[in-house]
């Protein structure tokens, strides 16, 4: 089906609320504007915020607001323009400008406001509604005194910001716009290779795409993006240590608002009761390829039968709603709100971001808007994104109309949780249709996709976790690791999940992967993916138990924002992050129930006699797997 008949070429971002373009003056004036509202919120409150708290939170959010709509605009330009040197350019130039300004003007204010005596917060919560609705937010901040460092410090380090570590990440979109790879006679990006190498439906064609992909991505690539993950880790590990934090993952848990403790166990548990799961599924899904062992390309390749229909795109909205609205008639209502009003971009283009996310803003007014960019070509997985971009949006909107600008936004920990939500709502709406058409290899087809799925999102995670663990380990003692350190490293992590050479995998190929992941250069962001998918989990596991009930505590969680931590936001569904076996009951509550229905239908199949003597032998040795 052709890009005019998926009906994705007129569902694009309008941008025109925000600024007619790039000249716009309205975009100048704002920033002008935030930077004298910046020195004005200087002018009046430092050293006054025991006495003007309530004013200052007033006067944060108005800046917040607007920073917003500047900066919302600026990333969403360059989502749609990845290759223009001008987009970058002024994009770079006002964030330089902020950043200069906010470290002269704004960083007291966090220092100020974490040193505030716990009983001069109650006295003036007492005293001023905003105070008292801001709470979390005061509470959060006081957690950071011990890791805060003296204000002229702080302000050169905001100063420094445009400059630091997320840089990286930036740039690297820009380089993956820019990568070429010639393949079949044809010089192809990145995102078309990787397209290739994950669901080409030919194993040849999907090796060789590897090949070419691994090879361009070695030399003087590796070499690069060795170096860059050097300064990164060796930049964290020197702040690190002046800001007193054990490890070098402590900084990000603690914005994530999860202990030390309960993030390595969410590692253990996917090493130790997720990595065999794998192992388990990958050498089933061999055997339903008609092989031996898979090669990396065969991971995430489509099974021989499954259906090569496209979905148009209206009629994907119409699942996705339809099934946010079994699960929820408000969330099926604000479903059809938003894919009317231009904050979709759902059609491929050339310079575009690849991939898909959503950013949900609160603008001046506190007016709240959500845009998702997709990729979209029609296949059930791409229907999947759509689901959980949108339970993004309305994560974004619920938690902005009920906590405002500054505590809507959830940490990343658990940012992925509405998004998942969403993803499973249309995978059991599509499994309930598939049932009904009494079609075993569809629905083997479907059921593998999804764990597929699981495993990128929380194997494949946590083994990039694991990477990044060794490069930031090496930092904290001095030590640079080269390029071709790191490729052994990455193929020693990938090892440790999904099993030796020959077991499930043969790993050729595949040694400079690594290189391409922009996420290693914010640290230790990816383990987040890994923890939305099973707290997800949990969470779902929950509704049949809690009835009618259940649809009021999930809409909470999502208006609960940045508000509460783990145990806040799944001590109503019955749940516990701190148990030990939390997060291995996640696994085999949805990883491993699927796998063994996976193995069931491959049974009843009309496929050779190998495959289903493999799937008995698999369900056999379950048990023993599970408890290794």
């Amino acid at each position: 089906m052709n890009d005019k008949k998926l009906g994705t070429a007129a569902v694009r971002w309008d941008l025109s609320g925000f600024y007619s373009g790039l000249d716009d003056p309205r975009l100048e004036a704002d920033v002008a504007a935030w930077e004298r509202l910046a020195r004005k919120f200087a002018a009046e409150f430092r050293g006054q915020i025991d006495a003007r708290l309530g004013d200052a939170l007033e006067a944060d959010a108005e800046l917040d607001m607007l920073s917003s709509r500047i900066g919302g605009y600026l990333h969403l330009m360059q989502s749609l323009n990845a290759n223009d040197e001008r987009v970058r350019s002024v994009s770079e130039s006002i964030g330089r400008r902020m950043a200069a300004v906010s470290g002269d003007c704004l960083t007291f204010y966090s220092l100020e406001l974490a040193a505030l005596p716990e009983n001069t917060v109650a006295h003036l919560a007492k005293c001023d509604q905003r105070v008292a609705h801001h709470l979390p937010l005061i509470k959060q901040t006081a957690v950071w005194r011990p890791h805060q460092l003296s204000e002229p410090v702080e302000s050169a380090l905001d100063k420094r910001s445009p400059f630091g570590a997320g840089t990286w990440s930036e740039f690297y979109d820009v380089m993956e716009a820019d990568l070429r790879f010639l393949f079949g006679g044809k010089k192809m990006t990145l995102g078309q290779m990787t397209d290739l190498v994950a669901h080409h439906r030919d194993a040849a064609v999907r090796a060789r795409a590897q090949k070419v992909l691994n090879g361009g991505l070695g030399g003087t690539f590796a070499k690069y993006s060795a170096q860059t993950l050097n300064v990164t880790a060796g930049l964290k590990s020197v702040e690190d240590r002046e800001r007193g934090f054990s490890h070098p993952m402590s900084s990000r848990n603690l914005a994530n608002l999860l202990p030390d403790a309960v993030v390595e166990s969410l590692h253990s548990a996917v090493r130790d009761t997720g990595g065999p799961l794998a192992q388990r599924y990958y050498r089933l899904k061999a055997e339903l390829l008609g092989k031996k062992t898979l090669l990396w390309s065969d991971r995430n390749a489509p099974l021989p039968f499954q259906s090569e229909r496209k979905i148009p795109f209206a009629e994907a909205v119409e699942m996705v709603e339809r099934s946010f609205r079994a699960l929820s008639p408000t969330l099926g209502y604000m479903v059809a709100e938003f894919t009317k009003d231009g904050h979709i971009d759902a059609h491929p283009a050339e310079g575009k971001d690849s991939g898909a996310y959503n950013m949900t803003l609160v603008l001046p007014g506190r007016r709240a808007a959500s845009f998702v960019l997709l990729n979209y070509r029609g296949t059930e997985r791409d229907v999947m994104t759509l689901a959980h971009e949108l339970g993004h949006g309305m994560h974004g909107l619920l938690a902005a109309a009920a906590q405002g600008p500054l505590m809507f936004r959830a940490p990343m920990a658990y940012a992925e949780t509405a998004s998942v939500f969403g993803e499973m709502t249309v995978f059991d709406r599509l499994r309930t249709e598939q049932a009904g058409r009494h079609d075993p290899r569809a629905a083997l087809a479907l059921l593998t996709g999804k764990i597929d799925d699981f495993m990128n999102t929380v194997i494949r995670q946590i083994s990039f976790s694991n990477l990044e663990r060794r490069i930031h380990a090496a930092a904290a003692t001095g030590q640079r690791l080269s390029a071709d350190e790191i490729d052994r490293a990455w193929l020693e992590v990938t090892r440790e999940m999904y099993g030796a050479d020959g077991e499930a995998f043969t790993y050729r190929d595949m040694e400079h992967l690594w290189t391409y992941i922009s996420h290693f250069h914010r640290p230790f962001y990816v383990y987040s993916y890994a923890t939305g998918e099973l707290f997800t989990q949990g969470i779902y596991a929950k509704r049949a138990a809690l009835g009618q009930k259940f649809e009021a505590l999930y809409l909470d969680l999502l208006r609960a924002g940045g508000t509460k931590d783990a145990t806040g936001l799944l001590a109503p569904f019955g749940l516990d992050p701190t148990r030990p076996d939390f997060w291995s009951d996640g696994i085999k509550a949805s990883v491993g129930r699927w796998i063994e229905e996976a193995e069931a239908l491959a049974e009843t199949l009309d496929l050779p006699d190998a495959v289903r003597r493999a799937a008995k032998r698999k369900k056999r040795q379950a048990p023993n797997r599970n408890r290794r």
